[in-house]
């Protein structure tokens, strides 16, 4: 605990000769080691503390600057050692600030009456009118948010997790605030109930007003010129930038927003980047993009999801208002002035192309082109598992994962084959087996809700959706029998038994984080019993789903092997493992040859075009390999080539294990 004293009548005449002046100088307290060469100025009212000023700020340009205090006018403030604040315009007030500060140029710095700081604002998310309100509070995962919003028929959960915030936000409030170590804010405008932690950047902002920015050392924030946030709250890594504007928001780890971006009554969840267009009750889980300005993306559910140019949704399809919303599971991806009627749900990993005002259902369906023909929607189910973009965002989503902070909000499951969108195929697999046998294999057209699947459409659908079952179901058993040398069936049986009941049944995405629905649930009935009673157990719980998540993946994909392959549990032989494995080759390696075409196609003569400017054939070819390169090259290519081979070695390598058991 740092000692403070108060001046010494020697001290107070100093300062008051460099033009400082206090209400009442027995109310200004210093600590030991203060000198008054660096305070003129100043004037002080309430309670003030000053640390030491000793040191001196490096500033851009080459410029130097010595900690203390010039033309500012302090009330109620405590401020740390080696703080450089110059050149307030009209003053803080009710503030603690941090050490190795520096504050220039702005206009008001003030707490009013008591805060919390942008914990417990309701964020009315998905439905502008009201009725799946998120409260928002600094450590709000995105788990917690799709539970708050989507589980309205457990009233007694909701009330409960309201409660829970609402104490968190009680007990975080303050008549004071706080500005952390570290934190530099110039050129800024209209600071009022912010909450401001270490490290924290803030150039010309316009307005921050009753918020937290939940910056630290590992992973600072930065607010740039221009920005303006109200009831807000920005979390670790995050940068707010140009001109950004939002209301009601909450902003998660390492998020990037900037050129003008507006958005209100939203919530944004880890590594989303929002740039040029604006949002309005949208549910942003993790990698939510978009970078647009003619972009609008209104009342959805979102998660690793990139919007294209003039992408926009309505939800506006009677007269009542904005009252329906939509959702757009994990990968799902809009094409440019693509446009949805709400409410819709669009499956898992599927490109939505063209205008579709019917409503769509394709949530059993992943993986698809949704493509609009004459206002009629046409649904290609699977076909974007041999999509060179598809595999190509799997690998690129973890790389770009900017979160620095070690305590991470979001637990992030980035498998594109799990549990959860297997079950969906599953689903879709024996969807369209079932229009094929109720309308005839013959039928040109099957309509499947309000879309419409082609014949050739639907064969290929059931065909790649029966590829990927056994590429994840062969995946799964090569991982559980890794390494193990066997010297009969009964030793495979007994490492093939799953080492928990836990996984069996449907499995869910909680925006970023994939677990069984029955964990979901046990959470949800210890937060109605109260066995789950604060912010940080429910944070610990979603932890421990995600770190058990390889351990759940086996319980349910044993259980389903079973049924997929007709397998009983007591009698698995070598034999039958033998065969998943090669029909796990198979699989894998007709994946990635359909890939691999993809992406050639990317090099075809058609794609050079524009390239070579005023030359011949072979100078546009010649300039695309100087741009992009050649295919063979290709370092993605090269990559799919590579995992041919890895995934044949790795197969074989299992058979020849089990070899002596045939």
């Amino acid at each position: 605990m740092k000692r403070y004293r108060l001046l010494t009548a020697n001290e107070i005449a100093r300062l008051e000769k460099q033009s400082c002046t206090a209400t009442d100088w027995n109310n200004i307290h210093v600590a030991e080691g203060f000198v008054t060469d660096y305070v003129h100025h100043a004037r002080f009212s309430g309670n003030v503390q000053l640390g030491i000023f000793e040191t001196e700020f490096k500033l851009p340009g080459g410029i130097s600057k010595h900690a203390g205090l010039a033309y500012v006018t302090l009330h109620n403030v405590t401020i740390g050692d080696n703080c450089c604040i110059e050149n307030v315009k009209n003053y803080i007030a009710n503030y603690d600030i941090g050490d190795n500060t520096f504050i220039e140029n702005v206009d008001i710095i003030l707490v009013d009456r008591k805060s919390r700081f942008g914990n417990g604002v309701e964020i009315s998310v998905l439905n502008e009118t009201g009725g799946r309100e998120v409260i928002i509070h600094d450590h709000l995962s995105a788990h917690q948010a799709y539970i708050m919003a989507l589980y309205r028929h457990r009233p007694l959960l909701i009330e409960r997790m309201k409660k829970i915030i609402e104490a968190y936000a009680e007990e975080h409030a303050s008549e004071r605030g706080f500005i952390g170590n570290h934190v530099v804010i110039v050129n800024a405008g209209y600071i009022k109930n912010v909450r401001i932690g270490d490290y924290c950047e803030i150039e010309g902002s316009g307005r921050l007003k009753n918020g937290s920015i939940n910056s630290n050392k590992e992973d600072p924030v930065h607010i740039g010129y221009g920005v303006v946030c109200d009831d807000f709250i920005i979390s670790s890594g995050s940068h707010i930038e140009d001109g950004t504007t939002i209301t009601r928001c909450f902003v998660g780890q390492a998020c990037h927003m900037g050129h003008t971006y507006s958005a209100s009554d939203s919530l944004f969840f880890s590594n989303c980047q929002e740039e040029n267009g604006e949002a309005c009750a949208i549910f942003a889980g993790p990698f939510t993009v978009t970078h647009h300005k003619s972009t609008l993306l209104i009342a959805g559910m979102f998660s690793f999801m990139n919007a294209g140019s003039g992408s926009n949704q309505s939800n506006h399809m009677y007269k009542l208002g904005p009252i329906h919303q939509g959702a757009m599971e994990r990968g799902a991806k809009t094409a440019s002035d693509s446009y949805i009627l709400w409410p819709a749900r669009i499956g898992a990993f599927s490109l939505v192309m063209g205008r579709h005002v019917n409503h769509p259902d394709t949530s059993d369906l992943p993986f698809s082109y949704l493509i609009e023909e004459k206002n009629t929607t046409f649904l290609a189910p699977g076909v974007n598992l041999r999509s060179v973009g598809t595999i190509r965002d799997a690998q690129k989503w973890p790389k770009r994962d900017l979160r620095k902070d070690p305590q991470r909000l979001d637990q992030i499951n980035y498998n594109l084959l799990s549990p959860y969108t297997i079950q969906k195929m599953m689903k879709g697999r024996y969807i369209l087996k079932e229009l094929q046998r109720v309308s005839g294999e013959t039928s040109e057209l099957y309509s499947f809700q309000s879309a419409k699947i082609q014949n050739s459409a639907l064969n290929k659908g059931i065909t790649f959706y029966e590829t990927a079952i056994h590429k994840f179901l062969g995946n799964s058993v090569i991982k559980r029998l890794e390494g193990i040398h066997f010297n009969n069936d009964e030793e495979i049986r007994q490492r093939l038994t799953p080492n928990t009941p836990i996984g069996t049944g449907e499995w869910v995405d909680l925006s970023g984080l994939i677990a069984p629905k029955s964990e979901v649930d046990r959470l949800i009935n210890d937060i109605e019993t109260k066995h789950v009673y604060t912010v940080k157990q429910m944070h610990e719980r979603f932890a421990e789903m995600h770190a058990n998540y390889y351990t759940y993946e086996w319980t349910w994909a044993y259980e389903k092997m079973l049924d997929f392959y007709n397998l009983h549990a007591d009698e698995i032989t070598a034999k039958d493992i033998v065969a998943i494995v090669k029909q796990w080759q198979q699989s894998v390696v007709w994946l990635d040859k359909m890939v691999y075409e993809d992406a050639k196609k990317e090099f075809s003569l058609s794609s050079m075009t524009g390239f070579g400017a005023d030359g011949n054939k072979e100078e546009q070819v010649l300039d695309f390999e100087q741009v992009r390169g050649d295919f063979e090259s290709n370092p993605f290519v090269t990559t799919v080539l590579k995992h041919i081979q890895v995934k044949t070695e790795l197969g074989n390598e299992l058979i020849t294990r089990l070899g002596n058991l045939l």
